[in-house]
């Protein structure tokens, strides 16, 4: 290779690897502020022991044929340390057998009652509906004081309840939601859902969650939303958000408008959730969500589709290649300049991606996975803006949703 041309090189890899050392020094370093300026779920097991409390809980779980999970979860909610606790199960046009499952779990618990739902009104999403169903269908909601809705394919704690009550009393909360730990079993757990989990953080930073004021994102998780009663009568309960694919969204923007105070906190184990059952599942479930959280702008999924393996995947590229090319070819100057800079940026980015994964609750050995899966993960985005240009319809939940290029999006 001409000399100028490897200078020409050098200079280019020195710059990138600069660019990727400051970006994941500021990834691990908003990592670490998170976990110092905020408590995690499980965090509220010591804060129920100093001020246990005492609020009736009704656990609502909107589920449409969930055989394979639903007594997983039945089994973890008789399992809870709360005494205050009933459960409804909001069965959604199913036509598998959720309901025999669920029956021979509950084994007759009387604290449990099974709502069934045939039809699903044309406006209305099915899981939002089965929801509104849950509530205003059951004896067990009457009355409550906290509604806690939760997924079918999420398992709890035995502490998950007394813990999150205690946690949203302590921080003034009218609604506490949770980012559940992830299980990892299958392939694209372990190697694409770190990098779809912490792109959807990046668009939703925690600290900025749980700020108050104008500064705030408003997001929540709808495998968790815990609801104090009056707040969500309030603001008109399920009815209020009855359209939206994405409920937990729109619920946390309601609150901010209605100047509720809404919480996001890492679940740290008290909370599991296992999403997807194949990979076919997982990518429609991720098209799903990135398309809402996008404001369903295809432009932006467009750009976020580069942007992911761009940041992911070619910053520790980019540094590695600096790191070798200066021990390989460059004069002692360059080695040393080239091999601190590639250094610098290649370490920076196992730390970053090191810290999401300890977060997470995720093996380190998942590291390289991570970049391998941005790769994934930036397909997703650009299959999500392509199928919402063409009018693809989204099929989720026993429904079909046609969701039109919003404004300020590319059709």
């Amino acid at each position: 290779m001409p000399h100028i041309a490897l200078d020409i090189l050098m200079f280019v890899l020195i710059v990138g690897s600069v660019g990727s050392a400051v970006y994941w020094v500021a990834v691990a370093g908003a990592i670490v502020k998170v976990g110092r300026g905020l408590p995690t779920a499980r965090d509220g097991i010591g804060i129920a022991d100093r001020a246990p409390p005492g609020e009736k809980v009704c656990v609502v779980v909107p589920a449409h044929n969930e055989a394979g999970n639903i007594g997983r979860l039945i089994k973890s909610l008789r399992a809870q340390d709360y005494d205050r606790l009933t459960v409804v199960l909001a069965l959604d046009r199913c036509t598998d057998d959720t309901k025999g499952v669920a029956l021979e779990a509950i084994d007759g618990d009387h604290r449990f009652e099974i709502v069934e739902i045939d039809e699903c009104p044309e406006d209305w999403a099915g899981k939002v509906h089965a929801a509104h169903s849950g509530v205003t269908r059951s004896s067990h909601a009457r009355g409550a004081d906290v509604y806690l809705f939760s997924d079918a394919d999420t398992w709890f704690d035995p502490a998950c309840v007394r813990a999150t009550v205690a946690l949203a009393n302590n921080r003034g909360l009218d609604m506490l939601s949770l980012l559940s730990t992830l299980e990892g079993e299958r392939w694209f757990e372990r190697w694409v859902q770190p990098a779809t989990a912490f792109e959807l953080a990046r668009q939703y930073p925690l600290l900025r969650v749980n700020m108050d004021g104008e500064r705030q994102r408003p997001f929540a998780n709808g495998q968790f939303m815990l609801f104090k009663s009056g707040a969500y009568h309030d603001i008109g309960g399920h009815g209020a958000v009855k359209g939206a694919v994405l409920e937990d969204i729109a619920f946390a923007l309601l609150l901010k408008y209605r100047d509720k105070r809404g919480g996001l906190l890492m679940a740290d184990g008290i909370l599991r959730c296992g999403m997807y059952g194949s990979w076919e599942e997982f990518v429609r479930g991720w098209k799903r969500i990135y398309t809402e959280s996008a404001n369903r702008e295809a432009g932006r999924l467009r750009r976020y589709g580069l942007r992911v393996p761009m940041l992911n995947a070619g910053m520790p590229a980019v540094s590695l290649l600096c790191l070798v090319m200066a021990v390989v070819f460059g004069d002692p100057a360059t080695q040393v300049w080239g091999g601190v800079v590639g250094g610098a940026g290649l370490i920076a980015w196992v730390v970053g991606v090191g810290l999401m994964l300890r977060m997470s609750h995720a093996p380190l050995w998942q590291i390289p996975g991570f970049a391998v899966g941005s790769f994934f993960v930036g397909r997703i985005f650009r299959l999500a803006a392509k199928e919402l240009e063409s009018g693809t319809p989204t099929e989720w939940g026993g429904k079909s949703y046609v969701r039109p290029v919003a404004d300020g999006g590319e059709s």
